[in-house]
C-alpha cells in the first residue's frame, strides 16, 4: 500500500528513481564543470574506506564491508568541489570590492574556487588585501586580548576533525568562555536535548548491523536520497530481505520511493527499480506528533484484542522494568479523538492504522528521523513521541532496533563528543582543569540563537568561525547582516569564499585552510585526522591530494597560531607539539574521555570505525527517573502556531544539487526542478483557491505580528505534491522569512520546517 499523495500528472516531479544513471550523470556534470584532473579519481577510490579519506559531506557511516566505490552522488560532488583546480587568488580580490561581491549568488562565490592566501579586510578600499600568517595571528590576538572573553563567539561548522574540535574548544575555555555554538544548534540540537531527556543518551542508539536484522523501519522528516544517499544501499538490502519501510514526510522524496543501485551492473542495464517504502504518508508539516498518536491508538486497540486471547502486543515486561510514565501516556492516547488526529496530521485514520499495523507485526523496529522533526517549535515532543512508539514494544536496546537520527555535516556529532558545547555540564571541566592547569569557565555559554540575539543587542563583539557559512545559514538575514557589521572582530577559517566572508566587522580576517582530502604535512610527517559518524563510530582519514596552495595551513595550525597570539604562556598547553603531531592530540582526547576513546591511536583505522558506545543501547537509562521515559505531548501539532485563513506552513528544503549552504548547481533533479532556486512549491488545489498559475511570480511574507516585516519576492509558482495548507521553498534563500524568535522551545533550534507565511500576489 502507498498512501496519501496527489496525482503526479498535475505537478512538477521526477519520473525516475533515485540513484541509477541520473546519479552517474550528476557526478559527471560536476566533474566536467570543475575541470577536475584524473588524479581526483584516486581520491574518490579511497573515499570512505578504511585507511582512506572520509567524505566531507554527510555523516552516514563508513561500513567495514564496503562497496568498490563507497561514495554517493553528493559525496562525489563535495570531493570534486573541494579539489577543483579553480583558485580565488589575490588578483580576484584586487579586481572586486566586497560590496560588489555581496551581489553575487552563493553558487558563483564558491565556484571561483579555493582560497589561496590569508587576507585582511581593508575598509577604506572595501577590498580584501593579502597579509602574512604572522600578521593575521598577531592582529587577531591583539583584538581578542582587548575584548571581554564573554563577548566573543567561537563557532564551529560540522566538518572540523575531532582533533581540531578538541583544541578549538580548549582554546575557547582557556580564553574564558563556553560560547561554542556549532551547526548542531541549527539542525539537531533538539536531538541532543530530547534524547538526553527521555533515554539518557544524546545520540541515536542504532548501529550499522541493526539495519540487516530489523523487520520494519519508520522514517520521519528525512530525505535520504539527497542528504545521505549511501544510506540507500542498506535500505535496499533490507527491503529485499523482507523489511517493511513506512515513511512520513510532507514531500514525496524519490530516495524513499524507489532506487536503482548505481553499483549494480544488472540494475543499471535492466533499469529494474527497488520500491523502498511500502507506505508513504504525506503528513502535514508539524503533524508528526498526531501521526504517531494515531499509530499508538491503533497499537493499544490491538493490544486490547490480544489480551482477550491471553497475549500482548505491548512488551509489558520491558515497560515494567525499563520505563516510567506509560499510564499517563496511555490515557492521553486513549482520550485523544480520531477527528483531532486526522485534522492535525492531515492523514486518514485508515492510513495511520495501516502504518500502526506494520509496527504491531514487526518484532524489531528502527525509527529514523531528520530535521523535519527537529526544526519545529514542538520538535522535542515530536522526537519524544517517536521514542514513545519504540518503547511500547521494547525497540530500544535490542539488536535490530533503536532510534536513529541521521546527521548532516560529516563530524557534527563528533564535535559535541569532544567538547564543542555551550553547556558546561556536558564537558569534563574538572579533568580539563587538572590536565592543563587552569580554571575553566563554569557558566553556560551562548548557542546559535543566543549569539544572534547578542549581536542584535550589541553585547557580542567578536566572532571566530571555524568553517561554515554562519551568516547565510541563520534566520533573520536582514537584521543579522546589519548587526554583524557592528562587531569589532570577525575571523573566518575557510576553504572557499562564501556570503559570510562578505559581511565583516570593523576588523576582519579570512584565513584559508587545507581541505580534508589534501595532504597535511607537519613536523612529525603526514597527519591523520578523525571524525564520528551518525552511528557513533570513529574513523581515521588521510588526505593525499596536493594542497591547493603552498600558503594554506591546516585547521589545527590556524587554531594554534591564534591561540598562541592570544593566551599567556602555560607549560601544560603545548600548541607547537600538538600542531606538529596530531597523535598527541588524540592522546589528550583519550585522557579526557577514556571510556569512549581508549586506545584511540591504535583503533582509529578499525574497519567500519570503532564504536564509542551508548548507554541507552545497553539499557542503562541516565535519566532523572533512571528509566526510559514515556512523555505526554503538549499539543498534537509541532508547528507552534494556529492555522488561519490565508496562512500557510512554509518548510525550507535542500536541493539535490546542494549540501547545506553549498550550492553545486541549479538542478534539483529528484524533484523535477531545473535552472532556478527562487521558487514557491504549492499544490494545485491551493493554487486554484488563490487563482495562481504555474510560472506566476509571487512574494512570501512572514505572518507574525512582532513589528518587523520579513518578505522574499521574485518566487516562481510551481505546482507540487504537498499537503493542503503547506508550501515549500529552498534554504537558505528563504531564511529571511524565519524569525529568530521562532525556534524549538527547549533546544532553540530554528524552526525552519514550519514558518507561518502569507502569499502576496
Amino acid at each position: 500500500m502507498i498512501g496519501g499523495f496527489m496525482a503526479k500528472d498535475e505537478t512538477v516531479h521526477y519520473d525516475g528513481p533515485a540513484g541509477g544513471w541520473g546519479s552517474a550523470k550528476g557526478i559527471a556534470r560536476i566533474f566536467a564543470k570543475e575541470r577536475n584532473s584524473p588524479a581526483v579519481l584516486d581520491t574518490l577510490r579511497r573515499q570512505n574506506k578504511p585507511g582512506g579519506f572520509m567524505c566531507v559531506s554527510c555523516a552516514w557511516t563508513k561500513p567495514a564491508d564496503h562497496n568498490p566505490l563507497e561514495f554517493c552522488e553528493n559525496g562525489a560532488k563535495a570531493t570534486l568541489w573541494e579539489l577543483t583546480p579553480r583558485r580565488t587568488t589575490l588578483d580576484f580580490f584586487a579586481k572586486h570590492t566586497v560590496t560588489e561581491l555581496q551581489g553575487w549568488k552563493d553558487h558563483d562565490l564558491e565556484h571561483e574556487g579555493r582560497l589561496t592566501h590569508p587576507m585582511r579586510y581593508d575598509r577604506p578600499s572595501d577590498r580584501y588585501v593579502p597579509c602574512s600568517w604572522e600578521e593575521a595571528f598577531t592582529g587577531i590576538g591583539r583584538e581578542l586580548k582587548a575584548l571581554d572573553p564573554k563577548s566573543v563567539i567561537f563557532y564551529a561548522s560540522g566538518r572540523a576533525s575531532l582533533e581540531t574540535s578538541y583544541l578549538y574548544a580548549l582554546f575557547a575555555r582557556l580564553y574564558g568562555n563556553n560560547n561554542l555554538p556549532d551547526s548542531s544548534n541549527m539542525c539537531h540540537e533538539t536531538t541532543s536535548v530530547g534524547l538526553k531527556k527521555v533515554i539518557g543518551a544524546s545520540v541515536g542508539t542504532s548501529v550499522f548491523q541493526d539495519f540487516s536484522t530489523c523487520d520494519a523501519i519508520f522514517f520521519f522528516g528525512q530525505n535520504t536520497g539527497s542528504n545521505s544517499p549511501r544510506f540507500l544501499h542498506p535500505l535496499q538490502q533490507a527491503v529485499k530481505r523482507g523489511c517493511k519501510i513506512v515513511t512520513f514526510n510532507p514531500v514525496r522524496e524519490k530516495g524513499l520511493e524507489s532506487m536503482i543501485n548505481p553499483q549494480s551492473p544488472t540494475e543499471m542495464l535492466t533499469g529494474k527499480e527497488t520500491q523502498i517504502s511500502c507506505q508513504y504518508h504525506q503528513v502535514k508539516t508539524g503533524g508528526d506528533i498526531a501521526a504517531v498518536m494515531g499509530m499508538c491508538k491503533h497499537i493499544f486497540a490491538r493490544d486490547d484484542e490480544a489480551k482477550q486471547r491471553g497475549r500482548s502486543v505491548i512488551d509489558r515486561d520491558f515497560v515494567a522494568q525499563h520505563t516510567d510514565g506509560l499510564e499517563a501516556f496511555e490515557q492521553k492516547v486513549r482520550t485523544t479523538g480520531w477527528d483531532e488526529i486526522e485534522r492535525e496530521s492531515g492523514l486518514t485514520r485508515a492510513d495511520l492504522e495501516a502504518a500502526g499495523q506494520v509496527y504491531v507485526d514487526a518484532e524489531r523496529v528502527i525509527g529514523i528521523y531528520g530535521m523535519g522533526l527537529t526544526q519545529q517549535v514542538g520538535g522535542f515532543d515530536s522526537i519524544a513521541m517517536l521514542v514513545n512508539l519504540l518503547l511500547l514494544k521494547g525497540n530500544i536496546g535490542r539488536d535490530g532496533t533503536g532510534i536513529s537520527p541521521v546527521r548532516g555535516h560529516s563530524n557534527v556529532q563528533g564535535q559535541r563528543t569532544v567538547g564543542i558545547s555551550e553547556k558546561p555540564e556536558l564537558v569534563p571541566l574538572d579533568k580539563l582543569a587538572a590536565m592543563f592547569g587552569f580554571e575553566p569557565p563554569r557558566d553556560t555559554g551562548m548557542n546559535t540563537v543566543e549569539a544572534c540575539e547578542g549581536m542584535l543587542e550589541g553585547s557580542v563583539k567578536a566572532f571566530v568561525g571555524l568553517g561554515g557559512n554562519f551568516v547565510r545559514a541563520i534566520p533573520e538575514h536582514g537584521a543579522m547582516e546589519e548587526a554583524w557589521t557592528k562587531m569589532r572582530l570577525t575571523v573566518q577559517i575557510a576553504t572557499k569564499l562564501n556570503r559570510s566572508h562578505l559581511i565583516n566587522g570593523e576588523v576582519a580576517y579570512l584565513l584559508p585552510c587545507l581541505g580534508r582530502s589534501e595532504e597535511d604535512m607537519q613536523a612529525s610527517g603526514p597527519q591523520t585526522v578523525t571524525m564520528e559518524d551518525s552511528l557513533s563510530c570513529i574513523h581515521g582519514s588521510v588526505g593525499k591530494h596536493k594542497p591547493a596552495s603552498e600558503h594554506l595551513l591546516s585547521e589545527i595550525a590556524i587554531v594554534a597560531g591564534i591561540a598562541k597570539a592570544t593566551l599567556p604562556p602555560n607549560p601544560k598547553v603545548r600548541w607547537d607539539d600538538w600542531q606538529g603531531n596530531y597523535a598527541i592530540v588524540r592522546d589528550l582526547i583519550e585522557e579526557t574521555y577514556p571510556d569512549k576513546f581508549h586506545d584511540f591511536n591504535k583503533r582509529m583505522f578499525t574497519a567500519g570505525g570503532f564504536y564509542r558506545g551508548n548507554s541507552a543501547r545497553e539499557r542503562i537509562w541516565k535519566t532523572e527517573s533512571g528509566k526510559a521515559e514515556f512523555t505526554v505531548p503538549e499539543a498534537l501539532s509541532a508547528a507552534g502556531f494556529e492555522d488561519r485563513d490565508g496562512r500557510y506552513r512554509l518548510m525550507t528544503l535542500r536541493s539535490n544539487d546542494q549540501f547545506n549552504t553549498t550550492i553545486y548547481g541549479y538542478s534539483d533533479r529528484l524533484r523535477g526542478i531545473e535552472g532556478t532556486r527562487d521558487v514557491l512549491l504549492i499544490n494545485p488545489k491551493e493554487m486554484a483557491k488563490l487563482g495562481l498559475t504555474e510560472g506566476q511570480m509571487v512574494s512570501l511574507q512572514t505572518d507574525i505580528d512582532d513589528g518587523r516585516e520579513r518578505k522574499v519576492g521574485g518566487l516562481k509558482v510551481l505546482p507540487f505534491a504537498l499537503p493542503d495548507g503547506c508550501v515549500a521553498g529552498y534554504y537558505p534563500e528563504l531564511n529571511p522569512l524565519i524569525p529568530l524568535s521562532l525556534h524549538e522551545k527547549r533546544s532553540k533550534t530554528p524552526a525552519s520546517k514550519a514558518v507561518p507565511v502569507r502569499i502576496l500576489i
